[in-house]
C-alpha cells in the first residue's frame, strides 16, 4: 500500500495570499531571508558585507535593509547536522579569518569506514568522496549561532521566533511573507496572549529554509518549478559525554541495515569525536525503505549494542538527541529553477546534498552567499527585482560553481542503491571514478510516498529500552528540549483513516511518537491519533505521506550541541 493513496489535507494554494496590512502596519524589508541557517545567515553576512561596501544602497533600502526570520527559539535551535565540515565556503565569506577563528570542534585527523554484522566491524577502503582531510568537525547549532552573531554585527536583523506561514504574491511575483499567529488554542481560538501575524514585504526574498521547507514547497509548487521529485533520509542523532576521547571520524554500513533489494534499505552511521569529552553519533536513512516497522530512532539504539560501538559509549552519558530529514536526491532532484520573480531558493531548500560524500553546508553557505549577491545586484538603482531575468544570474552563477559540477559527477550515486547494497555499491563505483560521465542514463528518482509499505511476516524487533544504553522516543523528545505547547493547534496535515501498512509505516517512523494506532477503525482502514505537541519539526511525515507545517514561532525542539 502507498502512502501516496493517503493524501494529505492541504493545499499550497492555501498558503498564497496578496498583502493585506496596511503600509503603517506592516514591515517593509529590502532582502527578507527566511531561515537561520547556513544558507540564510550566509547570504545574510554576504549581503551585509556587500551593502557595507555600497552605503548610499543601504541607505535607499529604507530602516531594514537585511531581515532574517526563524522559527526557532534563537538561531541554531533547529539545526541538527552530523557533521564533518568543509570549511572552504567559511573562507569565501570570511577571508581576513583565519581556520581557528570559525567555530569548529577540531579537525579530522584520523577516519575509518567499517562495514559491519551483528558482531564484527570490517574496515574498508574510504569511498574518495568520504575522504576527510581537511575537513573539520562542528555543531552545526553553533556554527548557527556563530554565524548570526556575525550577520548581527554587520547591521542584519535576526528575528527569531517567527514562523514564516504565508508567501505573499502580487502580480505574479513574490513581496514577501506573512508570518503566524501566536497565541492561539487548540482549536485556533484567540487566548489571552495572542498576537497576529505581520506581512513583511520585500524587494527580494531569498528561501532558505533547510530541508523540508515550507514556503520553498508552496513557491515551487505556485510557480510551477518542481518538475522532478525530491527524495529525504531520516537522521537521528545523539550527543554522549564519554570516559574516553575519542580520535578519529567513524563511518560504517551494513548492518543494522539489510541489504535484500526488495528492502530499499540504503543509508549508514557515523561516530565523530566531539573535543575531548564528548561523541556525536547518528543513523541515517533513505526514506524510500519499504517495512512499515522499520523504525530509525530504534535502529540508533540498536547499532550501538554492537560491540564496536557499545565499548565507545561504556562508562557514558547520553546529553543531547534530536532528529532531522535530509534531501537526498541532488541533481537529479533540482528545482527546473532556482529563482522565481521576487525570490531566490539556497541550501537544503534546494537540495544541495552531496550524499556519498556526506557533505552539505558548505553548499548551503556557498548557494546562500551566490543568492546574497544576486539580489543586491537586484536592488540596486535602476533595478527592478522582479522583472524578468533580473534574478536569473543566480542560476547561472550556480551553474558556473563548483557546487553544480560536485553535485553532478555523484548525480547517480544515491538513485543507484534501489537495486540493493552490493548492486548500488558497484554502481557506485561506477559513477565515481567515471566523474559521473557512466551510467550514461540518468536513474529515475520515485518518490518516497509512492513506493509501497508492507507489514512484514515477521516484524522487525528492536531492543528493549534499558535507559543507560538504549532509550525509548518520548526520553529522546524530552532531551531534545521540545517547546511545543500541549494546547497549541495541530501543524501537522495527514490523513487520519488509513491502510493499516500506512499506519503502521507513520507510527514506526516518526522519532518522537507522534503517531500511534488509536481504536474507531472501519472498514479494513486504521485510525491515526496525532500528538503534535512531540513533534521536533523533522520532516520525515512529508516525505511518507503527510505535511507539516510551520508551527507556532518559538516551539519545537532547542538543539544546543547538534
Amino acid at each position: 500500500m502507498r502512502p501516496a493513496d493517503f493524501p494529505p489535507p492541504f493545499d499550497p494554494a492555501e498558503f498564497v495570499r496578496e498583502p493585506t496590512d496596511p503600509a503603517d502596519e506592516r514591515i517593509d524589508v529590502g532582502i527578507l531571508i527566511v531561515g537561520a541557517g547556513p544558507a540564510g545567515l550566509a547570504a545574510a553576512v554576504r549581503a551585509g558585507q556587500l551593502l557595507a561596501e555600497r552605503p548610499e544602497l543601504a541607505e535607499r533600502l529604507g530602516d531594514v535593509p537585511i531581515a532574517v526570520l526563524d522559527k526557532g527559539r534563537a538561531p541554531g535551535a533547529h539545526l541538527l547536522s552530523g557533521a564533518v565540515v568543509n570549511p572552504r565556503a567559511f573562507r569565501q565569506l570570511f577571508p581576513g579569518l583565519t581556520t581557528k577563528d570559525f567555530p569548529f570542534q577540531g579537525a579530522v585527523t584520523s577516519e575509518g569506514v567499517y562495514y559491519l554484522t551483528r558482531r564484527s566491524a570490517i574496515r574498508i577502503p574510504a569511498p574518495p568522496p568520504m575522504w576527510n582531510h581537511g575537513n573539520y568537525v562542528g555543531s552545526v547549532d553553533e556554527m548557527g549561532r556563530w554565524l548570526a552573531e556575525r550577520a548581527e554585527e554587520l547591521g542584519v536583523a535576526v528575528i527569531p521566533e517567527t514562523s514564516a506561514t504565508h508567501l505573499l504574491v502580487q502580480g505574479g511575483r513574490v513581496v514577501g511573507v506573512r508570518t503566524g499567529d501566536k497565541g492561539r488554542g487548540r482549536n485556533g481560538e484567540e487566548l489571552p496572549n495572542f498576537e497576529p501575524g505581520s506581512d513583511l514585504k520585500a524587494r527580494v526574498t531569498i528561501f532558505a529554509e533547510g530541508t523540508q521547507g515550507h514556503l520553498t514547497g508552496v513557491a515551487l509548487d505556485r510557480f510551477g518549478l518542481q518538475s522532478r521529485p525530491q527524495v529525504w533520509a531520516l537522521g537521528v542523532k545523539e550527543v554522549w559525554e564519554v570516559e574516553r576521547p575519542l580520535n578519529r571520524v567513524i563511518h560504517t554500513m551494513g548492518w543494522p541495515l539489510r541489504g535484500a533489494p526488495h528492502r530499499r534499505e540504503f543509508g549508514g552511521s557515523f561516530v565523530y569525536p566531539m573535543g575531548e569529552g564528548r561523541v556525536a553519533l547518528g543513523m541515517v536513512v533513505g526514506l524510500d525503505y519499504t517495512d512499515a516497522t522499520l523504525s530509525v530512532h530504534e535502529l540508533l539504539q540498536e547499532l550501538k549494542t554492537h560491540p564496536k560501538i557499545r565499548k565507545i559509549l561504556r562508562g557514558g552519558t547520553r546529553v543531547a538527541w534530536g532528529a532531522k530529514t535530509i534531501p537526498e536526491g541532488g541533481y537529479l532532484s533540482f528545482p527546473d529553477r532556482f529563482h522565481m520573480p521576487g525570490g531566490l531558493i539556497a541550501g537544503d531548500a534546494a537540495g544541495f546534498v552531496n550524499v556519498p560524500a556526506l557533505k552539505g553546508i558548505h553548499y548551503a553557505m556557498r548557494t546562500g552567499m551566490l543568492a546574497a549577491e544576486t539580489a543586491v545586484e537586484a536592488v540596486g538603482p535602476g533595478r527592478t527585482a522582479w522583472a524578468p531575468g533580473a534574478l536569473a544570474g543566480y542560476d547561472e552563477a550556480i551553474r558556473t560553481d563548483y557546487v553544480w559540477r560536485d553535485l553532478k559527477r555523484v548525480r547517480n550515486v544515491r538513485a543507484g542503491f534501489k537495486y540493493g547494497f552490493w548492486r548500488g555499491a558497484a554502481l557506485a563505483a561506477i559513477s565515481i571514478t567515471s566523474l559521473g560521465t557512466f551510467p550514461r542514463r540518468d536513474f529515475k528518482i520515485e518518490p518516497d510516498a509512492e513506493l509501497p509499505v508492507g507489514i512484514p511476516k515477521t516484524p522487525r524487533r528492536y531492543p528493549a529500552p534499558d535507559g543507560s544504553l538504549t532509550f525509548d522516543k518520548l526520553s529522546s523528545v524530552y532531551l531534545s528540549g521540545n517547546k511545543t505547547r500541549d494546547d497549541a493547534p495541530n501543524h501537522l496535515r495527514v490523513r487520519q483513516t488509513v491502510a493499516p501498512e500506512v499506519a503502521d509505516a507513520w507510527v514506526h517512523m516518526c522519532p518522537a511518537q507522534v503517531y500511534e494506532l488509536a481504536a474507531g477503525a472501519a472498514d479494513g482502514l486504521a485510525r491515526v491519533e496525532v500528538t503534535a505537541s512531540n513533534c521536533v519539526q523533522c520532516g520525515a511525515i512529508t516525505a511518507k505521506g503527510g505535511r507539516l507545517t510551520p508551527a507556532e514561532g518559538g516551539s519545537g525542539p532547542e538543539y544546543s550541541v547538534l
